[in-house]
């Protein structure tokens, strides 16, 4: 049991907090954001009045950050999750984006996560319980946005893993980073994106004429 800490089969201890706090919720749903859903909650209120003034807040307050970076913008049970890997492969074999040779390997994903986390922490120890920039980061210096996008976010990897790891909410977290915080998203996304702002719909289409297919013969 000492041993256990120390070794690479800590996860044979992890596996069963991390099968206990592991989401519940259906696969197919995703987490929003409280920021992002008041603001939308504004827009469809008729009664709100947009010229309002904002509730004052701390000058020391610290922005809010969409999406993660590092790992220090994970929760812990995704942090969990990292060491809770018992890197079988079972994920990354039924990852569809995998097998078409895509870059991606949820495994690869939950590994970097992990190497990482244990570089932080020694970076913590050796600066007396403080975190001091060491100028990398989880995105790009571990994990590549190409890997990122290579993700079609089906949820086989969580659905195949043994202990209820979920690599998707990592990638969706950091995809969430990409878009809300760096402008990054595909060109293909950033269409789709703005046809919805301007056309309530994903196609290129005005919604005046989306019924003209009616009339073609």
């Amino acid at each position: 049991l000492n041993y256990l800490y120390y070794s690479k089969h800590l996860h044979i201890l992890l596996a069963f907090p991390n099968t206990y706090f592991a989401n519940l919720n259906p696969k197919g749903q995703f987490t929003n954001l409280e920021a992002v859903t008041k603001e939308v909650k504004l827009m469809m209120d008729p009664s709100a009045d947009p010229y309002a003034t904002p509730t004052e807040t701390a000058d020391n307050q610290v922005p809010e950050k969409f999406g993660a970076s590092d790992v220090t913008d994970l929760s812990w049970v995704q942090l969990l999750n990292a060491y809770t890997c018992t890197e079988c492969g079972r994920c990354t074999s039924s990852c569809p984006a995998n097998l078409t040779g895509k870059k991606l390997s949820p495994r690869k994903i939950m590994m970097d996560t992990r190497d990482r986390l244990e570089e932080v922490g020694k970076n913590i120890d050796a600066n007396g319980g403080v975190f001091k920039d060491d100028g990398k980061q989880l995105l790009n210096d571990y994990i590549t946005p190409e890997e990122l996008w290579a993700c079609t976010s089906c949820n086989a990897c969580v659905e195949e893993c043994p202990v209820n790891i979920d690599p998707l909410s990592i990638i969706m977290d950091m995809r969430r980073y990409l878009v809300m915080e760096q402008s990054a998203a595909p060109q293909s996304l950033n269409m789709m994106m703005t046809n919805i702002e301007n056309n309530g719909a994903p196609w290129q289409y005005n919604q005046q004429d989306r019924l003209n297919w009616v009339n073609e013969e």
